[in-house]
């Protein structure tokens, strides 16, 4: 019998314009969305903060009080809630992140597994950007490692390839994950243009690659193309995770009016499956989560 399915949400992108997409940037706007997520099974709350200031809010922000404020609003407005961090950036200074995961003590934080060519080609062959590494070595790893052992944080490892997929196994091993730390845990993220395509034929095939007892989920980027692999994640017994950050489309094809509306949709999934959906508290006994 498969585990109960638990359910993220995404709830706002990197550098997703609000002024062209209707994505959460204030402290209440984060709340209500999550809120409306949380009501439709969401027992994970991925966050990413912008800045603030008055035409910023396209821009990510690193400032820990920031955080703070729109963690405490979405656990004011959704109790019980888990709260998954991020901590992407590209460089060597992390400080930010670090700050951040100090401050608010997240249950999960997402750990950057492995590098990628972080690259997208337009129609005509120019680049959509410039191309750029998004650079995630071993040291740098680590010391996403040492500060979420520290603060009682559970990391959630994002794999953009399959040897990354292989190379948290190695993490495994060599003894950077903390049997403290809860179960491994992968994600799997699939339709990044130079990263894994999303394919549900490739999906089924990573769990072998996967260290014993783990845990997965599959963070699938696209526009309603993405909604078959959800349903085969869900077959497969991976988590699921969605949200504006992830897609702005329902599998009809029609933009969805957000985040809650994309969870009712992957709670349907999962339901198909044949599975519940699990609760945070059982969400917190899967993962193996400390508090």
């Amino acid at each position: 019998m498969m585990e109960k399915a638990i359910l993220t949400c995404a709830l706002t992108g990197v550098l997703t314009n609000p002024k062209q997409h209707p994505v959460p940037v204030t402290p209440a706007q984060m709340a209500a969305e999550a809120r409306d997520a949380f009501n439709a099974g969401a027992s994970i709350m991925h966050v990413h903060v912008r800045s603030q200031e008055e035409g910023m809010g396209h821009m990510p922000s690193w400032d820990p009080e920031v955080m703070a404020s729109v963690v405490d609003a979405i656990r004011a407005a959704c109790p019980g809630v888990i709260i998954n961090l991020t901590t992407g950036v590209v460089g060597k200074d992390v400080s930010g992140p670090l700050a951040c995961i100090r401050r608010v003590k997240p249950e999960i934080a997402a750990c950057n597994a492995g590098s990628l060519n972080y690259l997208k080609i337009k129609e005509d062959g120019n680049w959509a950007w410039p191309p750029m590494v998004f650079d995630n070595p071993v040291s740098k790893v680590q010391q996403f490692l040492d500060v979420m052992a520290e603060c009682g944080t559970h990391p959630e490892f994002e794999c953009f390839d399959v040897g990354i997929v292989r190379a948290v196994g190695m993490f495994v091993k060599n003894g950077m994950l903390k049997p403290e730390m809860g179960r491994p845990e992968y994600n799997l993220v699939m339709g990044v243009a130079s990263g894994m395509p999303c394919d549900a034929d490739l999906l089924a095939l990573l769990p072998q690659w996967m260290v014993p007892n783990s845990v997965w989920q599959a963070t699938l980027i696209g526009r309603q193309e993405i909604w078959p692999v959800h349903q085969k994640t869900a077959d497969l017994g991976g988590m699921l995770r969605t949200g504006l950050e992830d897609t702005f489309y329902l599998p009809n094809g029609e933009r969805a009016a957000g985040n809650g509306a994309l969870i009712t949709e992957l709670a349907a999934c999962a339901q198909r499956a044949g599975r519940s959906i699990a609760s945070p508290q059982e969400a917190r006994a899967l993962l193996g989560l400390r508090h």
